[in-house]
């Protein structure tokens, strides 16, 4: 089945981020180098479709990878190592109480229809995001915006009711659209160094460089996006040069054909997926934070990830990934431990098990992953039921409607800690004090303060076990080595493909 991971539920909430300039778009072979040929085309294969072409209208996983950065900018970027970088925004300057955001928009920037980038598009893009409707990943991330204001077509202040460290960040997420182009699922009209050239729904997505880009052009000619329906027929893609390169190998019993090719590289980058076993923690049992810790106890996390995915992916403890600032080992809480397990249930008044239902995305690795954990738990007594669902009946049924007792899901972004401190979100965890280390994190006037905030209750959502996190997803990229300057860490699913060179 094809796979539309969650970036923060990414199936129908993921947003992203922009580039400046295109500059190098990170790792890659080195090999393309001076023999490169500035018009080549480069062929991504990839397992990630657009459901449509709008970040705020569940695009998922494929719109990001496709569109960020390539299509679309945002005031700022977010760079494939993490960082926070000026795109849009040539400057920008904040009030001492930390209240008032003013922005200065770059000159020479036009949408690919030729209209002027204005402070009005800004305005638009920002309330497009934060829209009831909206499915826009960081939707619930931003603060209280009380006014946004375009005194004239270069500037936008913006007015919190609070301050907020990471409003910078947030916005990096935030796609400069034009606001007069109206219904993009099917169209665009970005300031990118590409625009859309075609979109053939179930085989690919093709991109030709934008010859009036404000930046830096792109170091290719453009780039065909192939969409693949399993692992197996992507690799064959690669082998037979059909594609160049492999945003993210799905295939892990296939990776020695291409490490023992001197034609291919494969790139261990750093992802920022995490697989969770995500309890609904309103309803019984999993409103007892002992049966949630017996039901972490009780999965060999370790045996999983290797089933998986052999030698690659990092096991995790928490919902913070390496990457992140605030990260801390927590794979000590909740350990595997059988015994733990039962007397956690005994004490739960559990001590005869009991059942529940999984819903289980019908998409690679869930059902496999679905099986293991019924094993695993039938060992202390539990008896899971398996519900297999597509992903819109996943968005409906469990992130809308939140019915729902246990499910998987992959969570593709960085940063996303901060879910746990809204009871609202799909999962229902609500511990008041999580709540306000967050929201203090947020607040806080320094990068120091908020990491130590944050540290606390990723620990705290640890030992509560909030979630069951079952293991960090390697980011594996195969690319063939007539190719350089490709991403390999594929943060929150992008793939900037305007620094790639292909000799």
């Amino acid at each position: 089945m094809k796979k539309q991971r969650i970036a923060l539920l990414g199936a129908a909430l993921a947003t992203a981020v922009a580039l400046a300039a295109c500059g190098s778009a990170g790792g890659g072979a080195a090999t393309a180098g001076a023999s490169a040929d500035p018009n080549a085309v480069v062929q991504v294969g990839s397992l990630y479709e657009p459901q449509n072409l709008d970040n705020t209208a569940g695009g998922g996983q494929g719109i990001t990878e496709a569109f960020n950065g390539n299509v679309y900018e945002g005031l700022f970027r977010l760079t494939d190592d993490g960082k926070v970088e000026p795109l849009l925004a040539a400057a920008h300057t904040v009030s001492p109480d930390g209240l008032v955001y003013t922005f200065t928009l770059r000159d020479g920037v036009t949408f690919h229809s030729g209209k002027q980038l204005t402070s009005a598009d800004v305005k638009y893009s920002i309330e497009k995001v934060l829209a009831p409707d909206s499915k826009s990943a960081r939707k619930s991330s931003f603060p209280e915006i009380k006014q946004i204001a375009t005194p004239d077509p270069k500037t936008v202040t913006i007015t919190l009711a609070t301050r907020s460290i990471s409003f910078v960040y947030n916005l990096s997420y935030v796609w400069i659209v034009n606001d007069q182009a109206g219904n993009l699922q099917a169209k665009e009209d970005g300031t990118g160094p590409y625009k859309l050239d075609s979109w053939k729904r179930g085989s690919s997505l093709s991109l030709t460089k934008s010859p009036s880009y404000w930046g830096t052009p792109a170091t290719n000619g453009g780039v065909v996006f192939h969409y693949f329906t399993d692992g197996s027929a992507l690799d064959n893609a690669l082998l037979t040069n059909a594609v160049d390169v492999v945003t993210s190998e799905q295939n892990p019993d296939a990776l020695a054909q291409f490490t023992d090719n001197p034609a291919y590289k494969v790139n261990d980058g750093k992802s920022t997926t995490k697989l969770l076993l995500a309890f609904n923690d309103r309803v019984a049992p999993f409103n007892d934070v002992k049966v949630r810790k017996a039901v972490s106890a009780a999965i060999d996390d370790k045996k999983l990830l290797q089933s998986i995915w052999g030698d690659h992916g990092t096991l995790i403890g928490s919902m913070v990934p390496p990457s992140d600032p605030w990260h801390t080992d927590l794979t000590g809480v909740n350990a595997y431990n059988v015994d733990e397990a039962r007397k956690l249930l005994a004490d739960a008044g559990h001590a005869g098990g009991f059942s529940f239902t999984l819903d289980t995305p019908n998409y690679d690795p869930h059902p496999t992953v679905a099986a293991f954990v019924k094993s695993e738990l039938a060992k202390v007594g539990i008896t899971v039921n398996i519900n297999v669902i597509t992903p819109d009946q996943w968005y409906t049924k469990v992130y809308q409607n939140k019915d729902f007792t246990a499910t998987l899901q992959e969570h593709v972004n960085d940063r996303d800690v901060v879910w746990y401190g809204d009871p609202s979100f799909y999962w229902g965890y609500d511990n008041p004090q999580v709540t306000d280390w967050i929201k203090q994190a947020e607040q806080a006037s320094s990068e120091a303060d908020q990491t130590e905030l944050l540290k606390k209750a990723d620990r705290q959502i640890a030992e509560d076990a909030a979630s069951d996190w079952l293991y960090l997803y390697p980011q594996i990229v195969v690319a063939s080595t007539k190719l350089s300057g490709y991403p390999v860490n594929g943060l929150n699913s992008q793939f900037f493909a305007y620094g790639i060179s292909k000799g």
